[in-house]
């Protein structure tokens, strides 16, 4: 393609002339006519522009009034709108699918945005239930620890032959799984393990080991406590507590005397030895306890020491 006819395809030679594309040779003519008039050289001569125009001008008179010219320009022109035509149809398409997705995006946000506010609302809640539950366990523990300390001081009223009964239990072990770099103890703690160990009755005390992972003594102050413990209790469920009760007893004591109450020599001798049992009892108890904490305690450094 020659540069006249690249230029000439640059320009809307109709737009020039002011006509429709469907203008006869006598109104492109006529056109040209009174266009020309206006920048024709020899009436504008310092301006370049106006002889520009006068020159396109004349390449429109040119082109559109040859019949071969006139339809090979306007073929190309069709083609070019046509092709325009193509690209707004794709770039409208183009840009429906970006509203499209754009609208997609806005929906997926807003919906991510309700969801992390529902479960905000859920995890509020859930926090709420478990402190109100915490409180609620916790009333119904002291509750039942109430209802067993009565059952308790009824059981030790004194029974037909003027004697009462108490119990002794022996320090209990208890043992877990735990690694040796957990900090966490494998989740028990000394509190929690007398939360999970008190609704069965009072506990005297618990000794939770320092440097043997997964192992505790803890008394309880009757039998009937060690044992439901023993049986029941399974501890957490993602590391289970296993408790080796061992037996308790019960001891006889005599009751003291009421003021006015005459005890025969027998009598007074019979309460005499009931109180020396129940000193040697405590003795055994306190002598129990002392040699189980001390033999966690050797355990402990035996395993530092290997360690």
């Amino acid at each position: 393609m020659s540069g006249k006819a690249k230029d000439i395809l640059k320009m809307d030679l109709y737009g020039l002339l002011d006509v429709e594309n469907t203008a006869t040779s006598k109104e492109i003519k006529k056109a040209y006519r009174q266009k020309a008039l206006t920048c024709h050289p020899d009436k504008n001569p310092d301006n370049p522009k106006a002889v520009e125009l006068f020159y396109q001008l004349s390449q429109a008179l040119e082109v559109l009034t040859d019949a071969a010219a006139k339809a090979a320009y306007d073929k190309i022109c069709a083609a070019k709108k046509q092709a325009e035509e193509r690209t707004r149809k794709l770039d409208d398409k183009r840009k429906k699918v970006k509203l499209d997705l754009e609208s997609r995006e806005q929906q997926a946000e807003a919906h991510y945005q309700e969801e992390v506010q529902i479960t905000r609302t859920l995890e509020e809640e859930i926090t709420r239930l478990r402190e109100e539950g915490s409180r609620q366990l916790e009333e119904e523990q002291r509750l039942i620890r109430e209802q067993i300390q009565r059952e308790r001081e009824a059981q030790q009223q004194q029974t037909g032959d003027g004697r009462m009964y108490t119990s002794k239990i022996s320090p209990s072990p208890l043992k877990w799984k735990c690694k040796k770099d957990d900090e966490t103890n494998g989740g028990y703690s000394q509190d929690i393990l007398f939360t999970l160990l008190q609704k069965y009755g009072d506990v005297s005390n618990v000794i939770v080991s320092s440097k043997k992972r997964g192992s505790a003594v803890v008394e309880f102050a009757t039998v009937r406590a060690a044992e439901l413990a023993a049986k029941n209790e399974i501890g957490l469920s993602k590391n289970p507590l296993k408790i080796s009760w061992l037996e308790g007893q019960s001891e006889v004591i005599a009751p003291a005397s009421q003021p006015g109450q005459f005890l025969s020599s027998q009598g007074a001798m019979a309460n005499e030895r009931d109180y020396e049992s129940v000193v040697m009892m405590r003795m055994r108890q306190a002598a129990e306890r002392q040699k189980l904490i001390e033999q966690m305690q050797r355990d402990d450094d035996d395993e530092a020491a290997a360690s």
